[in-house]
This record gives structure tokens, C-alpha cells and sequence, in this order.
């Protein structure tokens, strides 16, 4: 195999009860990137998809990952990355983890597979490190694995797959503002008081219960963010309402995805699913805000290979 193309999807993180440790794989949003052997070694990368990004591999996520990878293996060719960004920069989505993600992944296979996954979630990170000022597993780990995965630690990867209940789906409306991750973590106190952390861990851990029982009111009443969603909620524009409205039709659950500015609702019927995005719409609309929406199930496979040559 000299080449290879594949689609990497966008994710969902933290869902309100598990900052930094939660992280959900999307369906139909994702970078497409396509990588080839070269036979020079280096790496080489060409982006495109309207947005400013740097090819420059020492500032480029796609770039990091890829060299970070390549530290640790021995091989007498280089590789062009060519990536079409299918997640806009800062959207709260994942948009920097995919790029990371599919890269390694890509490699990987024109490696014959040499690196395990952890490998390849340890190695995504150090794109995460460079765009957040942090090390997290909490986008890659779900792009890497699919579906829901738990982040255990980061520095002896552990991650643990958990259950997606079959008639799940995430919702998914961004106003089109940009919020870097860098600066959306800035706002989160460094402490947190014993009372919410007791709050915060019991949140976790029945919404954890919910997902292996497929009870969908005690996930309802477990994703809720004691923590982080006060302070970030006041950078996204009109939340406050988007929530009401969601809950109003019939979500189980909404919060700020990722670092924001998207927000997601959950729910486990495409009728609710489609009434909240249409009611969030209208509201946008009326208020002449721009935004994005769109409805996702639960992407169990993560990254998917397109074509190979």
C-alpha cells in the first residue's frame, strides 16, 4: 500500500459530567486526509477547505502527531498528508483532533499496523498538547476507538470503551463564532470545591450506569456540569435559551460540547432530535445569528478508510 485515504470524524467531549475524562465519536462530520509514501524521508502537508491553516509541520497538529509517531519507528520513506478540513477550527467538535487522529491512523496502516491503539491516541495528543497548552485524550480517544470511550489516565494511557445505546444521537448546533481551546480552559477555576466534586463524581458515575442499562431518565438526571459549564456557558451566544428550548422538546440531555461554542443535546428518537434542532434554528434565526446544526448517531467504528492504492 503506497497510499491511503480516510474520514475522521469530529467528536462530542466531556457531555457535562466528565470533564476532560468523556469523549463521543460523530457520524457525518470529519476531516477527510489522504496520506502517501514519498521517497524522500519528512513529512509534507497541504490543507484546504477554506480555512487558515499552517502546512508548516512544526505548527501544524497533523505535522506533530505524524513526527511524534515517526520518533519511534525506523522507516526509509516520508509522507505526504493531504488534509480536506471537514470540522471548522475552534468549533468545539473536535476539529484538531481529527486532523491528529487520522494522520496517525493513516500512517499507521502504511506501517502495516506497527503501533497499537493507545500508541496512536498517545501520539494524537501531542497535537492536542500544542493547540490546548495540555495533554488530553478525551476527542482522540473516541476517533481513535469509536463510540463512547472513558479516559482513565494520560500518562499511562487508559481508556476504557463504553457502551453506546442504539438509539442514541447527539444534536449538534454551533454559532459560528471561534473559541480557541487554549483560551475556553483559561476560564476553568484551578479549584473546585469538595461539594461539587462529590456531585461531579456521582454525575459520572450513573451517567456510566445509564449507558450499560440504556436507562435514558438516569442519564438525563447524571449529565449535568457542576463545574466548567457556568463560566464557559457566558462565551456562547444565547445558551441559556438553547437550553430551555432543547429541554422544552424533548432532549434528555444539553451542554456545551467540548470548549464550545457547539452545543449538544442528546436524545434517543429522530423526531425530538429533529424538533430541537428546527426549534434551536428558528430562534438563531430570528436573532440573524449564523450557525451550523446538524443531527449525528453514534459512530461505533471511529475512523473509517475510504480508499487505499
Amino acid at each position: 500500500m503506497d497510499s491511503i485515504k480516510v474520514f475522521s470524524p469530529g467528536s462530542i467531549t466531556n457531555l457535562s459530567c466528565g470533564y476532560d475524562i468523556l469523549g463521543l465519536c460523530l457520524e457525518n462530520r470529519g476531516d477527510e486526509i489522504k496520506v502517501s509514501k514519498t521517497s524522500s524521508k519528512g513529512i509534507i502537508i497541504s490543507t484546504n477547505g477554506g480555512y487558515n491553516l499552517t502546512n508548516n509541520i512544526n505548527e501544524n497538529v497533523a505535522g506533530i502527531a505524524a513526527q511524534a509517531m515517526l520518533k519511534e519507528i525506523d522507516v526509509n520513506n516520508g509522507f505526504r498528508i493531504e488534509i480536506n478540513k471537514g470540522i471548522k477550527p475552534g468549533s468545539g467538535i473536535g476539529s484538531s483532533a481529527a486532523s491528529s487522529a487520522g494522520t496517525v491512523f493513516a500512517i499507521n496502516q502504511l506501517l502495516d499496523s506497527h503501533f497499537g491503539q493507545l500508541d496512536l491516541i498517545k501520539f494524537s495528543m501531542e497535537g492536542e498538547k500544542y493547540v490546548s497548552g495540555s495533554y488530553h485524550a478525551d476527542n482522540v480517544a473516541p476517533i481513535i476507538l469509536g463510540g463512547i470511550s472513558l479516559v482513565r489516565s494520560t500518562d499511562k494511557i487508559d481508556v476504557v470503551k463504553l457502551p453506546s445505546p442504539k438509539d442514541l444521537e447527539v444534536i449538534i448546533v454551533r454559532p459560528n463564532i471561534e473559541i480557541k481551546t487554549s483560551d475556553s480552559r483559561k476560564v476553568v477555576k484551578k479549584k473546585v470545591k469538595i461539594e461539587k466534586m462529590v456531585k461531579q463524581s456521582a454525575n459520572l458515575g450513573s451517567f456510566i450506569s445509564s449507558l450499560y442499562t440504556g436507562d435514558f431518565n438516569l442519564m438525563s438526571r447524571s449529565v449535568i456540569d457542576e463545574v466548567v459549564e457556568p463560566d464557559r456557558a457566558l462565551l456562547i451566544p444565547e445558551f441559556d435559551k438553547v437550553k430551555e428550548i432543547s429541554k422544552k422538546n424533548g432532549c434528555i440531555a444539553v451542554g456545551i460540547s467540548g470548549s464550545g461554542p457547539s452545543i449538544f443535546s442528546l436524545s434517543n428518537n429522530r423526531i425530538s432530535s429533529t424538533k430541537i434542532l428546527d426549534s434551536i434554528s428558528n430562534h438563531y434565526e430570528k436573532l440573524g445569528i449564523s450557525y451550523d446544526g446538524f443531527i449525528s448517531k453514534i459512530n461505533s467504528q471511529g475512523i473509517k478508510i475510504l480508499d487505499t492504492k
